[in-house]
């Protein structure tokens, strides 16, 4: 594909990820009106939000290999046209029950879109500073999505009530699949119907989405809730099975060689930690803001915004600080910035304010964001055969969505206990909450920047061969980067 068209094809990717990413937070502010309009209960108010979370996190792994297995392409619009069909469906739902259905529907689309976008990428650009560049772009999108969540979903639900956030996603998508077709490659099916793992499937997909059920509960009911207990072991069960079954049919999922490379692995935990400690921080801000000095749901969204513009900027001129610095310098000092923001972000006061408490260290954790996203994105692609790009990319999603998850009900436990501990006005109470998860979210990061040394980055690699040219995929994890030390 010519340069230009590259570059305009990851334009269509890049807008994809920031509206998957734009629905993980935009329910949450459109819930009370939504419980209000329809009479839900609070429990079912919150699987409005959370439905959309498990099925996206159970499914990611199966459509990163459905996309090599079946098309990147052809996926990635199946992905697109789910979410807006489900989305319509939300935006005419008068129920609860309805609701959560368009929501798991939603979150179906949007794990097929998400797998099949990054892969697309990959397949567009090789290892290198373009792909690094590519990366910086896509990260700096779903960075802003994140945070434009709560923006969007405030001024929609104010001005136009809350059935737009739904019928959003119905004009984005459709307006995204007609320049996919001209834009995006075609590809090539890299297996058939006779070479899908369909147990591995139904384990894998099955022990995911219960894993993801568990960690949603434990954040609303606790680590000792019974469902949260039994669904969890279920979960461990389907996972356990998953195993057992990749290492004994001849065409597996998930190939269990690619778990020995030692970069992959380590790439992908980096890449779930980033999240774990990093994620939570766009809903605490929030609700520091609203809760705690008053701000309404529109204004405390606003606020979140200087962040995702430093976000764009730094994430656009990444490639170049891991071209000078190497992958792994790079990541760790992400790290490190995350872990000085957190810790910074900790000093809320009660009484504080929004120039003072929470701009400054929102703003350094803006310029760590795109640094840890970007190469861990990096480092878990790289050296991957053009065959397993939608495998290499649904792993890496699929960590990245599960840290946050497990992060959001890690680190709201911790703001909860917190909170119940202390004695004393409801402000300080909650404020004390807050800081107690962002000094445990800033543990989290100094953690993973003492991983980040024993990351192993590959060499750059040889340019790409060519069907039949011989081994391009080789694992050369075991050689040095030459611009780490």
């Amino acid at each position: 594909m010519a340069a230009p068209d590259r570059w305009r094809a990851l334009a269509l990717l890049a807008c994809t990820q920031f509206v998957l990413i734009l629905d993980t937070s935009i329910i949450n502010v459109a819930a009370p009106s939504i419980g209000s309009d329809l009479g839900i209960s609070p429990a079912e108010l919150s699987w409005v939000a959370n439905a959309y979370l498990v099925s996206f996190g159970g499914l990611l792994l199966l459509s990163g290999r459905a996309a090599d297995l079946l098309g990147r392409r052809r996926l990635f619009v199946a992905g697109l046209g789910t979410l807006a069909a489900a989305s319509l469906l939300g935006a005419l739902a008068g129920s609860a029950q309805l609701l959560i259905t368009a929501r798991v529907v939603q979150g179906m689309g949007a794990a097929m879109a998400a797998a099949a976008a990054l892969a697309l990428l990959l397949s567009l650009f090789d290892d290198g500073p373009e792909r690094h560049k590519a990366l910086g772009i896509f990260a700096a999108m779903a960075g802003a999505g994140g945070a434009a969540g709560t923006v969007l979903g405030g001024v929609l639900t104010s001005w136009l009530g809350w059935e737009s956030t739904f019928a959003l996603n119905v004009v984005v998508g459709l307006g995204l699949i007609l320049p996919a077709r001209r834009l995006l490659p075609a590809g090539s099916r890299t297996g058939d119907e006779s070479s899908f793992d369909l147990p591995g499937a139904v384990s894998v997909t099955g022990g995911l989405a219960l894993l993801a059920y568990a960690l949603v509960n434990a954040g609303e009911s606790g680590w000792r809730d019974p469902v949260t207990l039994v669904t969890g072991a279920l979960a461990v069960v389907l996972l356990t099975v998953f195993v057992l079954v990749e290492r004994r049919v001849r065409h597996p999922l998930v190939p269990p060689a690619v778990f020995r490379r030692r970069t992959l692995r380590l790439a992908n935990v980096l890449a779930g930690m980033w999240q774990m400690s990093l994620f939570p921080m766009f809903f605490l801000v929030s609700l520091y803001l609203q809760a705690v000095l008053g701000y309404e749901p529109v204004m405390g969204g606003l606020g979140l915004l200087p962040l995702s513009v430093v976000v764009v900027l730094v994430a656009s001129g990444t490639d170049r600080l891991i071209g000078r610095f190497g992958l792994r310098a790079v990541m760790c000092a992400g790290f490190v910035l995350v872990a000085i923001g957190l810790a910074w972000q900790s000093l809320l006061s009660p009484s504080g304010s929004f120039v003072a408490d929470v701009l400054p260290p929102s703003l350094l954790l803006g310029v760590a964001l795109p640094l840890v996203s970007v190469t861990t994105a990096v480092a878990a692609t790289l050296g991957t055969e053009r065959g397993e790009t939608g495998l290499a990319s649904g792993l890496v999603n699929t960590s990245q969505q599960f840290g946050s998850v497990i992060g959001l009900a890690l680190l709201s436990g911790v703001a909860a206990a917190r909170t119940s501990a202390v004695s004393g006005p409801r402000d300080v109470a909650l404020t004390e909450g807050f800081s107690a998860a962002f000094l445990a979210g800033a543990a989290l990061a100094v953690v993973a920047a003492l991983l980040t040394l024993r990351l192993v980055v590959p060499a750059a690699p040889a340019p790409a061969k060519g069907p039949g040219d011989g081994d391009a995929g080789a694992d050369r994890s075991t050689e040095r980067d030459p611009a780490v030390p």
